[in-house]
Formats: structure tokens, sequence, C-alpha cells
């Protein structure tokens, strides 16, 4: 009997969720069509581990979840999605040489054994903000953000790119939740802003844009990737636009949509499965052994695929010293009218 390779899941958002049980799926159908080409000779085992983690849960929760994979002689691990756990997982995968592959925002969890298909970028997506606005002629911002380590970080690079465009962030504003979307409001017309930013993990979203509507403000709305989980589908948020990771210009993900048909409901978790489970399969076949070693050097492997997320053109793959997946315009502007959304961007 062969020798197994035993993959790690870590899931870090429920205890089904359906975000971790679709990457499995994702996996395991780029696993069967390279072994059918003979490329991964060796049977492939999931060994899922559970810990619900930050923003609602725990960080030792997580901690916890993660020392139950290596314990289990996992050579690879797949997750965490939320930024705030894969920089938990981060310094633990470096301890213990096991290479982890997070699907999260968060570009500082990166190291030798820490890999990234980024799941939007707390670096990038501001920059992408900041000119989208320049180009429509923004030149007075309001940013209105979360708390949330997320939300200060988007938050951060957002300023310091507003300051090299020239744009000018006339108001500031945290907002925790609906009962403060009027007083927010309120302080941010006074500043007379031609563009508002909401920055974080989308629950303040939807109060901010109904008081924004209600008071009537026509100006420019935009949000960072908050907007990809569908949090614009509401009529206070036509209108704005949002930091997204698909485009029907992506051939790639138009094939995927082709042969899913009716059953695609949530198109951005369909490219990133499509990636995630490209990635991992790659990195298996180009092991040079089904030891951890080895599936860091599989994985280090993996070069210019074609991916479904982003603009055409974008590639997957790692390096020696790489260890974000993404390369190229895979940060969308997308914006929702009357309940649909369509790339602008």
């Amino acid at each position: 009997m062969p020798a197994t390779v035993r993959v790690g899941v870590l899931n870090d958002m429920a205890d089904s969720g359906p975000g971790s049980e679709a990457m499995v799926d994702w996996i395991e159908r780029e696993v069967a069509i390279l072994r059918d080409r003979g490329l991964i000779p060796y049977p492939v085992e999931f060994v899922h581990a559970y810990g619900l983690g930050l923003p609602s849960g725990t960080a030792e929760a997580i901690e916890n979840a993660y020392l139950e994979l290596v314990q289990q002689d996992v050579v690879l691990v797949v997750g965490p999605g939320v930024s705030d756990n894969a920089l938990i997982v981060a310094p633990l995968a470096e301890r213990a040489r096991l290479p982890t592959l997070h699907w999260s925002g968060a570009e500082r969890a990166r190291g030798r054994y820490t890999f990234q298909l980024q799941g939007g970028s707390h670096e990038e997506e501001p920059l992408v903000i900041a000119r989208h606005l320049a180009g429509l002629g923004s030149g007075r911002l309001a940013v209105v953000h979360d708390g949330s380590p997320v939300g200060m970080r988007l938050l951060t690079t957002l300023a310091a790119e507003a300051w090299m465009l020239g744009l000018k962030i006339v108001a500031r504003e945290a907002l925790a939740g609906p009962g403060e979307a009027e007083q927010v409001v309120a302080r941010l017309m006074a500043a007379g802003p031609d563009g508002v930013v909401f920055l974080g993990v989308g629950a303040s979203f939807e109060p901010l844009a109904q008081e924004l509507r209600h008071v009537g403000w026509e100006g420019q709305g935009i949000t960072n990737s908050a907007g990809m989980a569908g949090l614009g589908g509401t009529s206070a948020a036509d209108g704005w636009s949002y930091v997204a990771m698909h485009s029907e210009a992506n051939e790639t993900f138009r094939r995927l949509c082709a042969d899913a048909g009716p059953q695609i409901t949530t198109a951005s978790l369909y490219a990133r499965g499509h990636d995630l489970g490209r990635l991992v399969a790659q990195g298996i076949a180009r092991a040079p052994d089904i030891s951890r070693e080895g599936l860091r050097l599989g994985l280090e492997q993996v070069k210019w695929l074609p991916a479904a997320q982003g603009e055409e053109g974008t590639l997957l793959g790692f390096g020696n010293q790489d260890r974000g997946a993404l390369h190229g315009r895979y940060l969308v502007i997308r914006q929702w009218q009357d309940g649909e959304n369509r790339s602008i961007g």
C-alpha cells in the first residue's frame, strides 16, 4: 500500500461551515484530475480540525485546532480563512515547520512555511479604492471603519495612499453598530465629502449605507471586499462600488460558470475554491516526496497557472521567497445596481 498524503483542514468559522467544506470539495476535484493523469500516485486523506476563531471566538480555539493537526502528522494544512486567525496560525506553522496555505486577506501572515491565497488584501485593496476614487475626481474623502484589526490596517494603508495621490480625508469615524449610524453620518456630512469609503469586515456597512440614503447623499460610495459577501444586495447600497475578486472577463472563471450552470450561487467563493484546489493538488503532484519539507518544496514549484479569480491574465503560483499566490490584477472594482452587480474596472 503506498503512503498517504494527509492534508489537514482548519475550519475557523463554523462547525460545519460551508466555506471549509466547499474548499475540500474543490481540492478533491483537482486532486482527482491529476490522479487520473498519473501525476499523484498516492491516496489523499483529509484530517479536519475545528476551532471557532476570531472575531466571534477565541485565539486559543485556533491554536488548539492547529496543534491538533500538527499532532496527527499531516504534511500540509489548508486554512484558516479569517485574517485574524491566519495571523495566529502563522508563527505556529513556522515552529512546526508545517506548510500551511491560508485563504485570508492577511499578507502579514506569510513565512517560510506559511503560504497565502489572497482573500482580498489589507495592503492592496485600499490602493485600488484610492486610485479608483482619484480617477473619478473625488478628492475629499470621508472614511468609516470597523474598530477591528482588519479595519484599522485597511485605514492605515488607505491614508498613506490618499496622501500619495493628493486626496484629503476630511472626516474619519469608527462605527461599531447600527445605533451609531445616524450620528456618524451627520458628522461625515458636515465635512462636505465627495466620496465615502467603508473599511472593515462588513457588519456595519448596511446601516451606514441606509443612513446615507436616508439623508439623500448622492456622492461616490465604495467599500473594500466586505461587499463580496453580498452586503451590497440591499437597496440601500445601490450605486456603491466594492473591491471584488471575480470578473466576467476572466476566461477561466467563465468556463467554471458554464460548467456549473444554475447551481452556482456565490461566484467569488466558486472562483476561490477552484484556485485553492489547484494550488493544493499541484503542490502535491510537484512535491519530491510526501514529507512536510517535500510539500513546502512542491508548493514553491507551482507557477503560472491561470487563476479563476481576478481579471483575465491573473496567474497562480509561488516561489522560493514568494508566498502570495495571486499575481496580476486580481482585485476588481464591481458596483451594485438594483440588487445586481457588475465589473466596472
